[in-house]
């Protein structure tokens, strides 16, 4: 549904953060965000939230914690 892609350069190769708003089968929005480095098996972490205003709020709390660590848009 919704989609935003970061990337960070680190010492090795570059990292990339992702977080996603998507419909479940139960009606609910989840978060599903991903990280790691490029190439590699990523981490992931999947919330689910009642209605999508409380999944937007968590998303744009993940991508701010992202935006802080140093991650950018491409």
């Amino acid at each position: 549904m919704l989609d935003v892609l970061l990337y960070r350069e680190g010492t090795r190769r570059p990292w990339f953060y992702r977080v996603e708003i998507a419909m479940n089968l139960f009606a609910e929005a989840s978060v599903i965000v991903e990280w790691g480095l490029m190439g590699g098996t990523p981490c992931r972490r999947v919330s689910c939230h009642s209605d999508l205003r409380a999944a937007s709020q968590a998303a744009d709390s993940y991508r701010n914690r992202a935006l802080r660590r140093g991650y950018i848009r491409s």
